[in-house]
């Protein structure tokens, strides 16, 4: 005879089925989020057999302390000011006209004390050990700023569009093959008018 006052019966016998199948629905569907890296070239495996000789006026330093703040060619500087000083120093063509440096683009004041061209342009970027790594991004995308909106300017005069979507387009995987054909070419000329030199020196220890 059954029971009929006493608790329903749970047939926990396909629990371990059901746990098991939500574990790979959330595993399939899941998307993890990853930080994106800085695009830095590294230095070649074999030093270059001639020593290269980089005038000082070529190199536009720029240190980070501990505090965050900004020295810029030995100036207490603004967040806010270093990527138009960093574009005034890139695109300021000081080399004499008639010279193998000479740059006939650039729109700078062409001071003979700093840089000769877009080429031989390099940006020094040296932090504290102890710089918040936020800080260190914002510079480091102030710096890479002051690189596209040159670019951009070119891509406009080159080819009436910007150089950050030209090189999206180019990137993207999605991009039929014909298209990515047609924007190598006109990315890499306008990679070459300014070439991105962003060094980074050693870290320096706090005292």
């Amino acid at each position: 005879m059954s029971r009929r006052g006493g608790p329903p019966e749970v047939n926990a016998g396909s629990m371990a089925d059901i746990a098991f199948l939500l574990l790979i629905f959330f595993l399939v569907t899941t998307t993890i989020e990853t930080d994106a890296g800085l695009d830095r070239m590294l230095p070649p495996l074999e030093p270059p057999e001639t020593d290269v000789v980089i005038k000082q006026k070529n190199i536009f330093t720029v240190n980070i302390n501990k505090n965050g703040q900004l020295l810029v060619e030995e100036e207490l500087t603004q967040l806010k000011d270093l990527r138009a000083k960093a574009m005034a120093f890139l695109d300021n063509g000081g080399s004499p006209s008639g010279t193998s440096d000479y740059c006939n683009y650039c729109k700078g004041r062409r001071d003979a004390s700093s840089s000769d061209s877009p080429t031989k342009a390099i940006i020094s970027l040296k932090n504290d050990r102890e710089t918040k790594y936020g800080t260190y991004i914002t510079v480091q995308n102030e710096l890479v700023g002051a690189y596209n909106d040159l670019r951009n300017r070119e891509a406009q005069r080159l080819y009436g569009r910007d150089f950050t979507e030209m090189e999206g387009q180019f990137l993207n995987p999605e991009t039929p093959s014909r298209i990515r054909d047609e924007l190598k070419d006109k990315v890499r000329r306008v990679q070459e008018l300014f070439p991105q030199k962003l060094s980074e020196a050693q870290t320096s220890t706090a005292n």
